[in-house]
């Protein structure tokens, strides 16, 4: 089958003195979008209708004939989805009775089922073709990749993109899927959900069916680093949606997304005579320090908040805050009877409040106690590592700095203040930015708040930071001599640093610095590389010796070969295993167990194509803990199949002998038959419908 070309199109920035004159090569497709900063007429903005779906919209897929989309197709179609047709590179026909096209011809909305290395060219072909919505679900596509799009689209004014790491947008009124959620969750209704989390969102679209209140649009803005439409942008569409009466934010940790959507639910509250009621979770309240937890983008970045200040922020503007979306449905249902919105507290009664949430607000504010981002660069510890980094140790940092600008290196006794500066992601700009704190000590501190001292200045990725970014960086950091000594080396250290991040694909390149005899001299330093550009076919020349990977517990190497992510938690007392599909629903199953006073062993995904195999390999990973007295199983699939599920744990049952209780919960795709097999197979299963009585049930037996 032809695919799309996966091409790199990164060459080295040359001297900030020329003004960066030097353009990165951009495919042919894609260089009349490059002709200006911004759009002759309109704006990205502009494409905010896009993602009104509906009955009437004309849907093609791009790898239209692969398994995963011909699956979707046929479900989406016996929904009642319009797809007309598909595109498959070069090649022309017919499948399931629809045109197999060679290219992308204009239709409404388009849907990209191509792994991630081939993505981004499918990607830049829908944009080049002005189709109005385009929808990437797939994971890990190289946050390079994802910056250029980013440049592209910002310079259009026809093109919307949802994703990638999305499970797509659903009308549920209309009629019409661009994704793969799970269609037997869904009835047309007055809920109107936003979602970084496609498993979450799943669990708020059944929560809110069992209310009777049903679901009108679906946005899942994925949990990718560089989302192609962010939670604002969705909530500003419900906001105007005639058959949205109520709304439902899914968050999570990385980024300043929910703070921004606080902030302007807050004006919304201000402005409307009649708001619609919003109710809101965030996950990750339990994250491990420096992880990624499964999602390309669920990490808390340098200066970004915590999951706690996030749930803060929103209850400040009056989103009323739940810890389970099992309990997002009839919330709602009391809110729209009584005609009230949201007050920002929730319910205590119930057994699972986020009470507890709030309480632990302040906890992190201790002597000698960091947030997890404060933790990362000034001791060196795991640095985003699971399937997102790769990074230099300090004197690899030093040896590329010297060798590439002449950087003056190394340690430093002395007692001169240390000032951050790096150059990575700024997640709401959606561009690379130069990262900077007048001192380490601030940004430690800073950390914690949601107004961090971390200021950001983001710049364009095809142009660079420019002459006035560094006059205005010069004066940000503080720097004591003002002279042009101080500043060249300033700007010769950012243009070494921009470099590098361009050529080798950087996630993140922190420095810390110090004033020495007229110049800046770096003391400290940690380079992280994105590692899906190397896992997704960066030619040879692009992955050179000097990379090391983090040493990781073996039970997570092991677990990765898999497919799976797995994390271990600390605390001897951390009894639960967890085994369940989605980042998001991981993360959220972690909180939950500790809001109702249990605690989890670990955090595992086992990935969006979970497999009978893959089961059984998560239970032996699992097991390895000897911590662990029970397994609480967590499903509600989308791609995960509550049958494959439900299989692999009989068969792991039989094959490893299990000795452990294990509760299972199957819900979402086949969960009946799923159900049926667990029910059937007369092993000492605790089978359950419901999260709260299944939780309940493991916590009561991880403490026999």
């Amino acid at each position: 089958m032809a695919m799309y070309q996966h091409a790199r199109h990164y060459s080295p920035v040359h001297s900030l003195r020329s003004q960066w004159a030097c353009r990165l090569q951009m495919p042919t497709s894609s260089r009349r979008f490059f002709t200006t900063c911004q759009p002759l007429h309109g704006s990205y903005a502009d494409t905010l209708p896009s993602l009104r779906i509906n009955s009437n919209t004309r849907v093609i897929f791009q790898g239209f004939t692969g398994k995963q989309a011909t699956a979707n197709a046929k479900d989406s179609l016996a929904w009642g989805t319009k797809i007309v047709g598909g595109v498959i590179p070069g090649r022309t026909g017919e499948h399931l009775g629809l045109p197999v096209l060679p290219s992308v011809r204009q239709p409404d909305a388009t849907g990209i089922y191509v792994a991630a290395h081939q993505a981004p060219g499918a990607i830049e072909e829908a944009i080049e073709a002005e189709v109005p919505l385009i929808v990437a679900v797939a994971e890990h596509i190289p946050v390079h990749d994802m910056l250029r799009i980013h440049s592209m689209l910002k310079t259009q004014s026809k093109s919307r993109l949802v994703g990638p790491n999305s499970p797509g947008i659903i009308s549920a009124v209309g009629k019409c899927r661009v994704g793969f959620q799970p269609l037997p969750c869904f009835s047309p209704g007055r809920v109107g959900i936003v979602a970084k989390s496609g498993t979450l969102s799943y669990e708020t679209v059944a929560s809110t069916t069992r209310a009777g209140l049903g679901q009108s649009l679906c946005i899942g803005v994925g949990g990718d680093m560089v989302p192609g439409t962010d939670m604002v942008e969705a909530l500003s569409v419900l906001e105007k949606d005639p058959d949205t009466e109520a709304i439902a934010l899914i968050g999570e940790i990385g980024g300043m997304g929910e703070l921004e959507a606080a902030a302007w639910i807050k004006e919304y509250y201000s402005r409307s005579k009649s708001p619609k009621p919003i109710i809101g979770l965030i996950a990750g309240v339990n994250e491990a320090p420096g992880r990624i937890m499964g999602h390309a983008g669920a990490f808390t970045f340098l200066g970004e908040p915590t999951a706690k200040a996030k749930i803060a922020a929103l209850e400040e503007s009056g989103v009323t805050m739940v810890n389970h979306p099992a309990k997002i449905g009839d919330t709602l249902k009391t809110k729209l009877r009584e005609g009230t919105t949201g007050s920002g507290t929730t319910s205590r009664s119930q057994p699972f409040a986020t009470g507890m949430q709030r309480r632990q607000l302040h906890f992190m504010r201790g002597p000698g106690r960091r947030s997890p981002a404060a933790s990362l660069s000034v001791h060196n510890k795991q640095q985003y590592q699971q399937r997102r980094s790769i990074y230099l140790d300090v004197n690899q940092c030093f040896d590329e700095l010297r060798a590439r600008g002449g950087i003056n290196c190394g340690p430093y006794s002395g007692h001169g203040t240390r000032r951050l500066l790096a150059v990575g992601i700024d997640r709401s700009a959606r561009s690379p930015a130069i990262l900077v704190a007048p001192s380490i000590e601030d940004w430690m501190e800073g950390a914690q708040r949601t107004s961090a001292p971390v200021k950001s200045f983001p710049f364009d990725y095809r142009r660079g930071p420019d002459e006035l970014a560094i006059e205005r960086l010069a004066s940000y950091l503080q720097l004591s001599n003002k002279g042009d000594s101080a500043v060249d080396s300033l700007r010769r250290l950012i243009e070494t640093l921009t470099t590098l991040f361009y050529e080798k694909e950087g996630l993140l390149l922190t420095t810390h610095i110090v004033e020495r005899l007229r110049e800046i001299k770096v003391v400290h330093a940690r380079f992280a590389f994105d590692q899906a550009t190397f896992r997704n076919g960066t030619p040879p020349d692009k992955i050179k010796a000097m990379y090391v990977r983090a040493t990781d517990e073996p039970a997570e190497v092991k677990a990765e070969r898999s497919g799976i992510v797995y994390i271990k938690l600390p605390g001897e007392d951390a009894t639960i295993g967890t085994l369940v599909n989605g980042a998001g629903l991981a993360m959220n199953t972690v909180d939950a167990l500790a809001d109702a006073g249990g605690k989890a062993a670990n955090f595992l995904d086992t990935g969006g194509k979970a497999t009978s195999e893959t089961v059984k390999e998560s239970f032996m990973i699992i097991l390895q803990d000897p911590r662990v007295r029970v397994v609480f199983v967590n499903i509600f699939g989308g791609l995960t199949r509550g049958d494959m599920i439900a299989h692999g744990i009989v068969v792991a049952f039989k094959e490893l002998s299990l000795t452990v209780p294990v509760v299972v919960r199957i819900r979402g795709t086949n969960e009946t038959e799923g159900q049926k097999i667990t029910a059937d197979s007369q092993l000492p299963l605790y089978a359950f419908d419901d999260f709260e009585v299944a939780a309940a049930k493991a916590i009561e037996l991880s403490r026999r």
